[in-house]
């Protein structure tokens, strides 16, 4: 993933934590943190790797298609 190895960081005012957790819970969601924390917690064969990648790129298309049908008017 993008910056591996990367900080990220949040700054708590008036200390309030809550806030800088969800902010931080925010910031890592974007990055896809959590995501790639889930893939990572059993190992994935390059064949199931390839084939998870093909049926997102696959459900990427579709959505923009449909996005832009709707955009368009179609």
């Amino acid at each position: 993933m993008k910056g591996v190895g990367g900080q990220v960081q949040v700054l708590v005012r008036d200390n309030n934590v809550d806030q800088a957790l969800k902010a931080l819970k925010k910031k890592m969601q974007r990055e896809g943190i959590f995501r790639e924390m889930k893939l990572r917690r059993h190992y994935e064969k390059p064949s199931e790797r390839r084939a998870r990648e093909a049926a997102e790129a696959v459900r990427r298309a579709r959505k923009m298609e449909r996005k832009r049908v709707e955009r368009e008017g179609f």
